[in-house]
């Protein structure tokens, strides 16, 4: 289920560029790494955790063909490139027909992180997207040919699987725990360079990009620039507490504003990805927008309070109890619905067929009902 508001097109389409294009020319990507053993004290360096956390961070360099390089491009971010190269007379910085290798096929270059000792990596999922090949290289110069082994567009997860056994590896920590200036550390592969750090803190948390119907970001001003896609955002006790993704930039480079999957998010994902290469999603089948203002006067609502059902599709689980438009969400399973983003994510986090009791108010009138959920698959609703 999606809401109806949407952000500028120039907004979402820069965060998706600064998101996809990578440093040898074509795609972008980030790692991840195993855990610490001890945080540093306050005020001190992180040397000995970035020595610890650098072996499980890994760079992944993908091909494909020019065809699938730029059949894998939304119309959005096709159309930024044109307009970027009409005004500016030069192609935008590593854009698809940038890095070409031999027979023509585009190459890109990113960053993961090893999750298991026999050879688990995440990354996002728009770096390996199209990928004919996908090769990781490990800190110590390794190269091994790399498996994918599903991936995830709603989150940008994707998970990867390599040859290998007693690998360095990092764990997911809390993102809830997390708080806005917080300390930070980001580690990547930047314009294929290799294993970079930055540091930062936490700027913002539950950022909503418009990028997709899960969006629920860290904001950091650790510096992220393309080819850190998919790599780790650590705490100071050496844990992956978000999966680098997007940045917001005018330039295309670090402007310190930079957006990372919560772990918590992520780590569901990685899960679901691992077991079967599949997410699978519930779905109920309706459009919905916040609670306007006067309706919520009205009502006598708190600000936030509640989800408006805008359109209900036909024969969707939403239609079969009944479910009309203007009704509007209070509650999923007794937890409280403030924003679209809420109601997206109770419906989603459940598997397709669960049952759910919804609370909602019609005409005044709170009433309840249970909901066997669809597959949401790849719809949009």
């Amino acid at each position: 289920m999606t809401p109806t508001a949407k952000t500028p097109k120039a907004l979402m389409t820069g965060v998706a560029i600064a998101a996809l294009v990578g440093t040898t020319g074509a795609l972008s990507t980030t790692a991840m790494v195993g855990p610490a053993e001890a945080a540093p004290q306050a005020g001190t360096d992180y040397v000995d955790l970035v020595a610890e956390l650098s072996p499980s961070v890994v760079t992944i360099e993908v091909s494909k063909s020019a065809a699938n390089a730029r059949g894998s491009m939304t119309d959005e971010q096709e159309e930024f490139l044109e307009e970027f190269q009409e005004r500016f007379g030069m192609p935008f910085p590593g854009a698809p027909g940038q890095g070409r290798g031999p027979g023509g096929e585009m190459r890109g270059s990113g960053t993961g992180f090893i999750v298991s000792a026999d050879g688990r990596i995440v990354t996002n999922a728009h770096v390996i997207d199209g990928a004919d090949e996908v090769t990781v290289t490990l800190e110590d110069g390794t190269e091994l040919e790399a498996e994918i082994i599903g991936s995830d567009p709603a989150t940008d997860i994707a998970v990867l699987d390599v040859e290998g056994d007693a690998l360095p590896f990092v764990e997911f920590g809390d993102s809830e725990a997390l708080q806005v200036g917080q300390n930070v550390i980001a580690m990547g592969n930047p314009f294929g360079l290799g294993n970079t750090v930055t540091t930062g803190i936490v700027s913002a948390l539950g950022r909503d990009i418009n990028s997709g119907p899960f969006d629920d970001f860290i904001q950091t001003d650790a510096a992220i620039n393309r080819g850190n896609s998919g790599g780790p955002l650590f705490n100071e006790a050496g844990q992956v507490i978000g999966v680098n993704t997007a940045i917001l930039s005018p330039t295309g480079g670090s402007v310190g504003v930079g957006f990372s999957v919560p772990s918590d998010l992520a780590s569901e994902v990685v899960a679901d990805l691992a077991d079967d290469g599949v997410v699978e999603r519930g779905w109920l089948g309706v459009r919905i927008q916040p609670v306007g203002e006067d309706v919520a006067m009205a009502l006598g609502f708190e600000e936030g309070e509640g989800v408006m059902i805008a359109d209900v599709t036909a024969d969707t689980p939403a239609e079969e109890v009944g479910l009309q438009n203007g009704d509007i969400v209070l509650s999923v399973n007794g937890e409280e619905v403030e924003t679209p983003r809420d109601l997206t994510r109770a419906i989603a986090i459940e598997k397709p067929g669960a049952e759910v009791e919804i609370t909602y108010l019609r005409r005044g009138e709170e009433q309840s009902v249970t909901v066997t959920l669809g597959d949401r698959a790849n719809l949009d609703a």
